[in-house]
């Protein structure tokens, strides 16, 4: 099964919304843990890993 490229739009919109629900999880958390920066970092690789091996492949 072939996989969908993904857009500059898609990518935008999927990176706008990571910034935003790291903003909420920032700015509700009473502090900010060592949890809380592991989860924003781990998050990050589960996001733009995938984005920049599509964009990657797309230049080719």
């Amino acid at each position: 099964m072939a996989r969908r490229k993904i857009t500059n739009s898609q990518a935008v919109c999927i990176t706008l919304l990571w910034g935003v629900l790291c903003y909420m999880l920032l700015v509700y958390s009473e502090k900010i843990t060592f949890d809380i920066i592991f989860a924003l970092i781990a998050s990050a690789i589960i996001v733009f890993v995938p984005i920049y091996k599509n964009k990657r492949r797309r230049d080719e």
